[in-house]
This record gives structure tokens, sequence and C-alpha cells, in this order.
């Protein structure tokens, strides 16, 4: 389906941080509207009160434009169909629900939660599970089971209630769902959900259902978790008169936890040691920081387009996309049923193949200011030489120091565990004669150093590892860096004789 008729939403409720996925919902919904010229809307789903999180919203609109993901309308833009705040649209879905009740569809119910709460645990005694429903409606108190009198009487005294879809008796709810096919729901297992409540707001279940057809909604892109209430939101569809323009739906898999089974959770990224939120959220209650990818380094194209693998394939060896390009490429169609493990090492993978395409400029500029912080000057020919030499080792912005840190300063320390294995009776002796070796080299490149070196080797019949990991822990302190004749070569002559000297001194 192609065209201006196509129009999506991303409908989050402002009750906590937004999960990732969450993202990936909003940014399957994007690209599916950018792949066919359609609109895609961002409306805040903030009729549960009683969960409303102080600056949540706020957080929601900065997640998405970090990674990208712009909306053509929303509650910061406007819009032909504002407001698209539901908590600013409350006067309209009463007269729906008012509606439902006057044609049949739905009815009061004045029943109290202690006596719900009291019917539960009778049935949990006897090993069975309490519904509101088509068999136990007529002995609860509504206006299904009430007299007219009694009836008027709670209405007009203002005693509370709730108005409750009335789900048809033993009737089998057929849906097309364009990721799952068919999908067939008895409504002999489904409840009278609640359509309004009895503080006078409307639950999800209607507000989502009037607003993606006031504002002309034609694909619903959502979670798996909403696929149970898929049956009730079509029934509605139909009781209001509206099944035929009714949207088409797609439900997404979950994103599961790395290696097990359940939904991804912050618990897991706090566990395992990965974010799981797009951006840094405060707990405006605990007043707890989690860090976002953002702050964890992570390049918001490389948080992107690991999100668009999360359910979806392109049926290609190609992994690396730019926002374009998932746009041509993305179809519902594509996307799975399973549900699609977390892979936190595959995250890091993806921002490592983003840096990769950073200039060594931008990357040497970065690594400056960590110098700066350190108090540490030095000559930006120098900084661009070791980025450029470590770039390819480092996963992140925030690792350039830990992979380049010898660079800029001696070793302060050597590894007790690698003088125990490789520092033996005769090494001082070979490090002194290679120091010697490497002093006289006119052309002190990598090139050169190693020829000389591993000629040496050859000459004395050495083994390598007799000369070269010693040379290292000298040079570095330790058994880790790039190739050795590299780091020779960045260090320049006068400071790596003095390293290994000065390492000599130290460990004789």
């Amino acid at each position: 389906m192609t065209g201006n008729g196509i129009r999506v939403r991303f409908a989050p409720s402002p009750t906590g941080p937004l999960h990732i996925g969450g993202v990936r919902t909003a940014l399957f919904n994007y690209l599916f509207a950018r792949r066919h010229g359609g609109k895609f809307i961002l409306r805040i789903e903030d009729t549960d009160q009683s969960r409303f999180v102080s600056g949540a919203e706020e957080y929601i609109i900065k997640s998405l434009k970090w990674c990208g993901i712009a909306y053509d309308e929303g509650p910061d833009t406007g819009g032909r169909y504002a407001p698209y705040r539901q908590s600013e649209r409350r006067e309209l879905y009463g007269q729906f629900s008012d509606r439902l009740v006057e044609e049949g569809f739905a009815y009061y119910a004045f029943d109290s939660s202690d006596d719900l709460e009291a019917l539960r645990k009778e049935y949990e005694k006897e090993g069975r599970t309490f519904q509101y429903d088509a068999t136990t409606r007529p002995g609860l108190k509504n206006s299904l089971s009430l007299s007219d009198q009694e009836i008027q009487y709670r209405l007009k005294s203002g005693m509370p209630y709730v108005i409750r879809f009335m789900m048809p008796e033993n009737t089998l709810v057929e849906i097309h769902d364009i990721i799952r096919d068919e999908v067939v729901f008895n409504t002999a297992q489904l409840d009278d959900k609640v359509l309004f409540k009895s503080d006078g707001w409307p639950t999800y279940h209607l507000a989502n259902v009037v607003d993606d057809h006031l504002m002309n909604i034609s694909h619903v892109i959502r979670g798996e978790e909403w696929l149970p209430s898929l049956a009730l939101h079509v029934l509605l569809y139909k009781a209001l008169g509206w099944e035929r323009e009714m949207p088409l739906f797609a439900h997404l898999p979950l994103i599961l936890k790395p290696g097990g089974q359940g939904k991804l959770s912050k618990r897991d990224g706090d566990k395992m040691g990965f974010p799981v939120f797009p951006i840094q959220w405060t707990d405006p209650v605990t007043g707890e920081v989690s860090p976002g990818y953002r702050e964890w380094g992570y390049d918001p194209e490389a948080v992107v387009n690991m999100l668009a693998f999360l359910g979806w394939n392109p049926g290609t060896d190609q992994e690396i996309f730019t926002m374009e390009e998932l746009v041509h490429e993305f179809s519902l169609e594509k996307v799975g049923k399973s549900g699609a493990h977390f892979d936190p090492e595959k995250a890091i993978w993806y921002n490592q193949q983003y840096l990769r395409k950073v200039p060594d400029e931008d990357l040497a500029g970065t690594l400056m200011q960590v110098l700066k912080e350190k108090k540490q000057e030095h000559d930006p020919g120098y900084v661009l030489k070791v980025v450029r030499l470590i770039r390819d080792r480092v996963s992140f912005r925030k690792d350039l120091w830990a992979h380049s840190h010898f660079f800029f300063r001696e070793p302060e320390e050597y590894d007790h565990q690698m003088i125990g294995k490789v520092w033996k009776e005769d090494t001082p002796q070979i490090m002194a004669v290679i120091k010697n070796t490497i002093q006289v080299a006119e052309n002190f490149t990598s090139g050169e150093l190693e020829k000389m070196v591993k000629s040496h080797i050859e000459q004395h019949n050495l083994s390598p590892g007799k000369v070269m990991t010693p040379l290292r822990l000298l040079l570095v302190g330790s058994g880790k860096g790039p190739h050795l004749f590299d780091i020779m070569e960045v260090l320049g002559k006068k400071e790596a004789t003095r390293r290994i000297q000065q390492g000599l001194n130290v460990l004789k």
C-alpha cells in the first residue's frame, strides 16, 4: 500500500522512561511511514493518571529526537488532528462510551473494588479464576442485572460506576495480522473490560480506538503485549460503526532477555551491565540515575541499526544500514513472529562499525579533550598518529584513553603476572642488546625496526617470545596494545630507548 493515506502512530504512556522496546516500535512505525510516503504521529496516551510520572513525556520526546526518529505530528509540534495528548482530549471520550451503552454494547457496573476483590479470593479458594463476563455479570451489580428504577437511583445519587464493554457470548473473532496472519479469539475466554473509569477517565482501550479512528490511523503497529487486547479493539470498531475504516494491525515480536525467556527488562541491564534506555533517566521519586545508550557512548545511528535487526531481517547479508537505507528496505512482511533475543555484544559491535566511519581528526579531537582534562599537553600531530594506530581497537570514544594512555605517559608499574612468565635470568642482557640495536637505526619506522629485531633474533637463535613480549612489557608496562613496532615508531627513538632502559633499571 502506498500514498498519503498511510498514517501510523507511536502512542506511549508517560509512566516512566522509554524502554528500547518502545524505541523499536517507534522506529518500525517511522520506517513504514517513510517507506510509503505517509505520516508518522506521536500521541501521548496519559489517561491513566494514577501512573503518570513527571518528566516522562519530555523524556520520550528527547529520546526519539536523539535517535533521529522524527514525527510529523505530535504534542510539541501540533498538527491537523491536535491535541495529541489524551488528557487534552478527555471531553471526547464520554460521548462514545455513552453511545455504546445506549446502543447495547456496553453497560454500567456499580460493583466496588472491595466486592470484586472478595469474589476473586472466593474463586481462588475453589481453584478458579474470576472474570467479569457473561457467566458472572447476571449476579453482579450492573445495569444488566438491576431494575431500571435501581439504575436511575444509583446514577442520580452519584454512586461511583464504571462502563464495561459487553463481550458477546461464545463468539469467534477472526482478525488478519500483517505479521501473524490469521488470529482467532473466542470471546468465551475474554472478560468485559472497563471502557470508562469511575474517576471520569477513559481506559486505554476506548481512548486508543477513538483516537485512532478520529486521527485516520491506517495501520496500528505495536508490541506483541497488545495482542490479547486485539479482539476487544476490533469489536469496539464494529460496535461504533467504524469497521470499514478500521486500521490494519501488525503486532511486533517481543525483545527477549539475552539467552533466556521473558521480556527484556531494566533488571537484566543492571545485572549484565548494559543500558535498556535510549538516554539517561533520573527517577523523579527515588533520584536513581539510569544511564542510557547516549551516556554509554553509543552513536544514535548504531542504536537504530541494532534495533532494526531485533525482529526484522532484510533477507540479505547486509547488516550496516543508514536510516535512508532502512527506509528503502523496510517492510512488515520481513518482520518475524518469534521473539528477538537482545545481544549486548552485538550492540557493541554495531557501535564499533559506526565508530570506524568517524574521521581520524574527529577522534583525535576527543582524545585531545581527554588529555586536556588530565592536564597533559601534546602535539596534535602526535595525537593523530596515536588515534590512527588504536582506533580499530576501541568500541566507544570513552575507550580511547584506555587504549592509548601508554603513548602519553611511561609505565608507572609493570604487569606482575607477565613478569613472572617472561622475565628470565638472561632477559636484561637481551633487552640491553635490543636497545643498542634499535638505537643505531637510521629510519626509525615500524618496518625497519621489525626487520632489525627479527634479524637479531635469527642471528642469535632466539625465540620471538623471548624478545618481543619482554620488549612490549618495558615499553607499555603490560602485554596490551597495537603492533609492537608501530608503538615504537610513534614513541620515537629517544622515548623508546629511554623506556627500555628505565624498565631495565626497575626490573633488574
